[in-house]
């Protein structure tokens, strides 16, 4: 599989990730052959965070992996923490104490990536700056990142932090695509027009944060899937036709079409399925033409001004 450097650090992954948020779904041997799958196809990219499955779904994939020294060494973990019931919790305790539990759960001794889950209202950054410096000097966790952040909250973090925020989650798939379409539309007075992220997608660009996209097939907020959807004629017509050119199947094209974009977004799967798996990793080989993506775009219902 194609890879590429997460933001400004060292690491070199893979440009897709797997999401592990449905991995309690599965049977203990599924999971096993699921996360087995998925390293013999490359994806060595783990996303996790301590609420999926209340930490159970940590716990699962550590199961699965049948964690190791030897292990450990292959794969790259990344987990996120900050969501707490009815609540978005940045404070440097629960950072601290999330950390720690991450990482019992996973039965690892260091994160590779942290990242700070959904903005919470209160936060602090010179307590979260506090955190940050505890757990990456005790070797807890070696790289930071935001997700669900727009560009003047990263400031703000960025302003106190001395690491170098790598990555952003951010929901994007080809019917939610409001960070390329008011980039698209600037200076119309049309609802696409409307900045809702502060630029998000060029911020990042600029500042070498590497957008990691959750739900890639997703519409709306967890409304469903778009593929196959009876919802979206033309843009399943639009998807098919190009699938059938290259040879793969609709999956495949959803994430390649993100792949295409030149800010080099690694997209967060979330699929349990090993035969949907491959097809996202399968979109690692497939560029599609400057045609293709504005047609898909256009399928879509999104307009040109």
């Amino acid at each position: 599989m194609k890879t590429l450097r997460l933001g400004l650090s060292g690491l070199q992954v893979p440009v897709i990730a797997v999401g592990c948020m449905r991995i309690n779904r599965l049977s203990k041997t599924e999971a096993k052959r699921f996360v087995q799958t998925a390293l013999d196809e490359g994806a060595n990219f783990f996303d996790h965070a301590d609420i999926y499955g209340g930490g159970a779904c940590e716990e699962i994939f550590a199961d699965a992996i049948d964690m190791s020294d030897n292990i450990r060494d292959k794969i790259i973990l990344q987990s996120k923490c900050g969501i707490r019931k009815g609540l978005y919790d940045f404070s440097k305790k629960y950072i601290l104490d999330s950390v720690d539990g991450i990482l019992k759960r996973l039965r690892t001794d260091y994160l590779d990536v942290l990242l700070l889950h959904r903005p919470d209202a209160l936060v602090e950054p010179d307590e979260v700056a506090e955190a940050f410096d505890i757990i990456q000097s005790s070797g807890k966790v070696r790289n930071f990142g935001v997700s669900n952040q727009n560009s003047m909250q990263i400031q703000l973090l960025q302003k106190s932090l001395k690491q170098p925020i790598i990555t952003n989650q951010l929901q994007l798939s080809i019917t939610n695509v409001t960070m390329i379409s008011s980039g698209i539309n600037v200076n119309m007075e049309n609802t696409a027009a409307v900045g809702r992220d502060g630029s998000v997608l060029d911020f990042c660009r600029l500042n070498d944060i590497t957008i990691q996209p959750w739900s890639p097939f997703q519409f709306g907020f967890f409304e469903g899937v778009f593929l196959d959807n009876d919802k979206f004629p033309e843009l399943n017509a639009k998807i098919n036709e190009i699938a059938d050119k290259y040879k793969v199947n609709n999956t495949t094209i959803a994430i390649a079409w993100i792949l295409r974009h030149p800010a080099k977004m690694q997209p967060v799967t979330g699929t349990m399925n090993i035969g949907r798996l491959k097809d996202c990793i399968k979109a690692s080989d497939i560029y599609l033409t400057r045609e293709e993506w504005y047609e898909i775009y256009r399928a879509a219902g999104n307009k040109l001004p």
